[in-house]
């Protein structure tokens, strides 16, 4: 579908429509809580693929993935204006906080986030990808480690700070970042 779309096909744009919008929309909904206002979000993305088909790379993750990310952002970036205007006092109404909750959409794009996530481990060299297992996955502290492994603590301090570093800059590579407009926390 990415090729028609790259070829201007108008076929392609509807069947990515009348794909993405079902899945979408309840996310939008749900992170904004108002549904014309999620409906603008949904329909802000999706002109900006029609207009610029040539962003998404098919190798960097599912398209209904990257879509995802794209209305995340773009809701997100609408919470941030809502609360500036608030601090600003040009509203009275406060936006509302939502709690987590178990809906579908949340679900799913937990679900899309833990694929990141493991999709980005999955590039990072053995030993740092181990480090951070063992890191966040175990409960032995880097002492231990380091005990363990018979290497100095500050191999394996450095193994999980570049560990990390280069986790980040996986995700972002796919989109999941801040740097993408994410909120940063994939």
């Amino acid at each position: 579908m990415a090729e028609k779309m790259e070829e201007g096909d108008p076929r392609a744009f509807e069947k990515l429509y009348e794909q993405a919008v079902p899945c979408l929309l309840p996310l939008a909904c749900h992170m904004l809580g108002d549904r014309m206002e999620a409906e603008d979000v949904v329909h802000d993305v999706l002109l900006g693929v029609i207009r610029s088909p040539g962003r998404y790379d098919p190798s960097r993750g599912s398209a209904q993935a990257w879509l995802a990310v794209q209305v995340k952002s773009r809701c997100l970036d609408r919470l941030r204006k809502r609360n500036r205007t608030v601090l600003r006092g040009e509203s009275e109404e406060a936006p509302a906080v939502y709690a987590p909750a178990a809906q579908p959409e949340t679900e799913v794009l937990a679900r899309m986030e833990r694929e990141a996530v493991r999709s980005a481990l999955r590039q990072l060299p053995g030993v740092q990808r181990e480090a951070l297992a063992a890191a966040y996955f175990t409960p032995r502290s880097h002492k231990e480690l380091a005990d363990a492994w018979q290497v100095p603590l500050g191999t394996v301090k450095s193994r999980v700070r570049y560990g990390l570093g280069h986790l980040r800059k996986a995700l972002d590579r796919m989109g999941w970042g801040a740097g993408e407009g994410g909120d940063g926390h994939a």
